[in-house]
């Protein structure tokens, strides 16, 4: 395991998308942290102190930003009318929202990213001992 951590921060707006409306700006933080080195986070801007995080695999945004990925909670895919425009897809029981974002502002994010963690090095990065001690009760008995 690597000692030298890292947090990664990047700032975009997405543009939420509603049906017969015109696209409401979105404030978003993506973060790419050493100490979960698979995963992404993007925290959406809810209101003047809220935000909404979501977790995916690194490789989805990478995937995504190609073809279309995911086959969950979370979707990302080129925009089929604009080869610069990604639409992210987020569906929860609560709700589900599609976003357009920057293709080359999540690139120029995911590529620092790779400068921090090379693709296919991310258990370098891993603790196992730390992350099974925090998975298993403490009282085995």
């Amino acid at each position: 395991m690597r000692n030298d951590h890292v947090t990664l921060r990047s700032t975009a707006v997405f543009d939420l998308l509603a049906p017969q409306a015109p696209a409401v700006p979105v404030q978003v933080e993506l973060r790419y942290d050493t100490q979960d080195p698979y995963a992404v986070v993007a925290a959406f801007r809810t209101g003047r102190a809220g935000w909404v995080e979501w977790v995916f695999a690194r490789d989805l945004l990478a995937d995504g930003l190609i073809a279309h990925a995911g086959e969950g909670d979370v979707t990302i895919r080129p925009a089929v009318d604009d080869p610069e425009v990604v639409a992210v897809e987020l569906s929860s029981p609560s709700g589900h929202a599609v976003f357009e974002a920057s293709a080359q502002e999540l690139a120029d994010f995911l590529d620092r990213t790779y400068d921090v963690v090379v693709p296919g090095n991310e258990n370098l990065w891993v603790d196992v001992d730390d992350a099974l001690t925090r998975l298993l009760p403490f009282d085995m008995g």
